[in-house]
């Protein structure tokens, strides 16, 4: 009987293992990928909204041996990349830095530590960003007033200077200088004085602006700003440039509350991003910050005023093209972007099959519309390495092209020769 029992104990022990093997091998091999190769992207021009094309330079300087991030080496390119961020930002702000995330991280950064709840915010919105804004301080626990105006048009000074008299308790304002989502830029430095008057801090969206088009934190008395290292700098998308006044950081030391958010309390990572001796906050993304200080490197050898000019010279000759053609722009020349372009779609015309055949056959990507211009306009950058006379020409050239196939109703021929003409004026 124990003979017996024993050998049957063994066959089913053996019956178990070998379903259980088989499972494991089962589940192993669903599992197992097919065979991937390394990712090799096509090479695009990007002319869109962002990310704009990363200079050669840049990509170089990512590929540099990975050092430690309380390195010697390491700590020292940070400190250039303050100084260097400082002359981007056209500040002396001792708290300016690159949040080691994208430029969403790098608003949500102003609006933490600036924000306690229950506080009273006036938020100004002319966009999808100012929305996000809105979202940001209702998330703080606060009350966000809203001072809103057309999709397309700037900020109204005088809204804003109505809104805070009547709200007097408000303390912080926060606007968008460059809209991403429509191609309006608002008065930084009007909004700021209004602001000033009624004792309240700033805090500015120059995602889109910074490198582009005219800022100057210090002169216009700005006290938070945010921006993004993958639109007119040049770089890779992931890091947000940021910049804080004194009276900012004041604010910041006096919360009454924790910031709500530990990776972006400003007190606590102004100990690795500060002077002397650098306490551990995170591990820094090393090569992504290689890149940023290549991409400022450049701008500090193009020159400031230099870049702002080659955006708007570019901007202009891309116009020129865009309106021999027949094509017209949603926001009026005075308060429109040189960096982005929103044009509207011609009536008939699908907007979408032709983004899908000029990334299909030209490799060329530009922005589709956001929210209420969503089907309606398309978005041209020229952003940071991507501003430049040939790439003007290429998109004019691929844009008229589908066009025509499409049987839109433009004028044929003519668009290059006056993008040429308006850069041979400049």
């Amino acid at each position: 009987m124990r003979a017996g029992f024993a050998l049957k104990a063994g066959v089913n022990d053996f019956i178990l293992r070998a379903h259980l093997n088989f499972g494991a091998r089962a589940l192993v091999n669903s599992l197992t990928p097919a065979i991937i190769k390394s990712f090799n992207p096509t090479v695009r021009t990007l002319m869109g909204p962002g990310p704009s094309d990363v200079h050669p330079r840049v990509l170089a300087a990512m590929a540099r041996p990975t050092i430690g991030h309380l390195d010697p080496l390491f700590v020292q390119m940070m400190d250039e990349m303050k100084q260097m961020l400082q002359y981007a930002f056209q500040t002396r702000n001792a708290l300016t830095i690159p949040v080691s995330a994208p430029g969403s991280a790098g608003m949500e950064a102003c609006f933490v530590n600036l924000i306690e709840p229950g506080k009273k915010v006036v938020v100004c919105q002319n966009g999808v960003f100012g929305g996000r804004m809105k979202e940001n301080v209702e998330r703080c626990g606060a009350r966000a007033v809203m001072v809103e105006d057309a999709w397309g048009a700037p900020v109204d000074p005088q809204k804003l200077e109505d809104t805070l008299k009547a709200h007097p308790d408000a303390k912080l304002v926060a606007f968008v200088q460059a809209e991403t989502s429509t191609g309006a830029q608002s008065d930084v430095k009007q909004l700021t004085e209004i602001a000033r008057r009624h004792e309240c801090l700033t805090i500015v969206d120059a995602v889109t602006s910074l490198g582009g088009t005219p800022l100057k934190v210090d002169e216009w008395g700005v006290d938070a700003v945010y921006s993004g290292s993958q639109k007119c700098l040049s770089c890779t998308p992931g890091l947000s440039p940021v910049s804080f006044s004194e009276h900012a950081v004041e604010r910041i030391k006096a919360r009454k509350s924790k910031v709500q958010s530990w990776f972006l309390d400003l007190n606590l990572v102004m100990g690795y991003w500060g002077g002397g001796k650098r306490a551990y906050h995170h591990t820094a993304p090393i090569n992504a910050l290689y890149g940023l200080h290549e991409a400022l490197v450049m701008l500090q050898e193009e020159g400031l005023e230099a870049a702002w000019a080659r955006h708007r010279r570019n901007h202009l000759a891309l116009r020129a093209g865009l309106e021999a053609m027949g094509l017209s722009f949603v926001v009026a020349e005075a308060h429109r972007l040189p960096q982005l372009n929103t044009v509207t779609v011609p009536e008939g015309v699908d907007e979408a099959e032709v983004r899908r055949r000029l990334l299909g056959e030209f490799n060329l990507e530009i922005g589709a519309g956001l929210g209420g211009l969503a089907g309606k306009v398309w978005r041209i950058g020229l952003m940071g390495y991507a501003s430049r006379a040939q790439n003007v020409m290429f998109c004019l050239a691929a844009l008229e092209k589908v066009l025509c196939d499409l049987k839109a109703p433009i004028a044929r021929g003519v668009a290059q020769g006056a993008a040429g003409a308006a850069l041979a004026a400049d």
